[in-house]
């Protein structure tokens, strides 16, 4: 088996506005399991990143630990890239973030990373609506430690060794909301058409953007009786409503069925078009959004698509007042503006 990727690519591969093949934003050579469920996300980035023509060393990519975190490594090269330790991604992504606001923050997590020991650096990103895109690969168990169930694995689920778990699952889309995210999806690995829409969506959103993507692990949780298996979940997924995303000033060509059709746009312009709606959800409703969410799970069915978005969303930069420009940008008169100024600062406190 080599771990070389071949450097071979197809002369007459399309280019997108910024002259760059899809190739230019891939990743080093993935060594995680074959077939696993985080390399069809990885890919699925790669796309959409390509499709919007986002320059990657305009991309910040931030992790903490675990089989996701390892991700960063497989799509965008290009880009500045940071692996801290379990469960902290939420803090050096926000440091990083005040210090520059010009970069996309792209956070990789998992459901341990996230549900367990990060729980409460998740919680605390959530309500400073940090503008970043928090994307966790959700499968369940624990993969790099040979498969215990995680704190999103479903009571009554079945793991590889045959124990069933007997705890609640931490459904993280509906704490999300609960918390006040501003953007909440749901996906499934499998689904790349609905994948790519949503991560579109989420990088042009202007606050936190929380995806929740369902990742098989082929190794530990593929098996009959787990809730994350990609049986299950393709058995069992029930669609919000599927989506396309126009970027700003394209014309949009595209047909639709017949149907509901929503329209909703971002903040930069482009647009998100939802059409064969869900009955009775609403996206800007967070209560529909919360409802909708417990109803599909007590008939056993994992709801996926948009589930919320506020459209009004105040991201940290906005209610903190910071400086626009990033701080490797500011003079020295700028970051030491002398005693004068100091010593008017300390009479306002006094």
């Amino acid at each position: 088996m080599t771990y070389v990727r071949s450097t071979f690519r197809h002369p007459a591969l399309p280019k997108n506005d910024l002259g760059y093949t899809v190739d230019y934003y891939e990743g080093s050579l993935s060594t995680l399991c074959a077939g696993c469920g985080h390399d069809s996300i990885n890919a699925a980035i790669v796309e959409a990143c390509w499709e919007l023509n986002i320059e990657p060393h305009k991309v910040a990519k931030l992790s903490g630990i675990g089989c996701s975190s390892k991700s960063p490594a497989y799509f965008l090269s290009n880009s500045h890239g940071f692996n801290s330790v379990h469960g902290r991604m939420p803090s050096v992504a926000t440091g990083a973030n005040l210090a520059n606001r010009d970069l996309i923050y792209f956070g990789v997590s998992g459901d341990g990373d996230t549900a367990s020991i990060g729980m409460g650096q998740f919680v605390h990103v959530v309500r400073r609506n940090l503008n970043m895109v928090y994307l966790v690969m959700n499968n369940g168990c624990y993969g790099l430690t040979k498969g215990q169930d995680s704190a999103t694995a479903d009571a009554g689920s079945k793991s590889k060794a045959g124990s069933v778990n007997l705890f609640e699952a931490i459904d993280l889309a509906s704490l999300a909301i609960e918390l006040g995210a501003t953007f909440v999806g749901q996906s499934f690995s499998g689904d790349k058409e609905q994948l790519i829409p949503l991560l579109k969506a989420a990088m042009k959103h202007k606050g936190f953007a929380m995806l929740n993507v369902i990742s098989p692990c082929v190794t530990f949780n593929n098996n009959p009786g787990s809730t994350k298996s990609y049986d299950y979940v393709r058995e069992h997924v029930e669609i919000t409503g599927t989506m396309d995303f126009a970027p700003m000033m394209k014309e949009i060509t595209a047909s639709y069925e017949a149907g509901s059709i929503n329209d909703l746009t971002m903040h930069d312009g482009s647009i998100i078009r939802l059409h064969k709606l869900a009955k009775d959800w609403d996206p800007f409703d967070p209560n529909s959004a919360m409802n909708a969410i417990h109803h599909a799970k007590r008939k056993g069915e994992i709801l996926t698509g948009l589930l919320y978005m506020d459209q009004d969303s105040i991201e940290l930069h906005e209610m903190l007042k910071t400086n626009e420009k990033p701080l490797n940008l500011l003079s020295k008169f700028q970051l030491c503006p002398g005693s004068e100024t100091l010593a008017k600062i300390n009479a306002g406190l006094r």
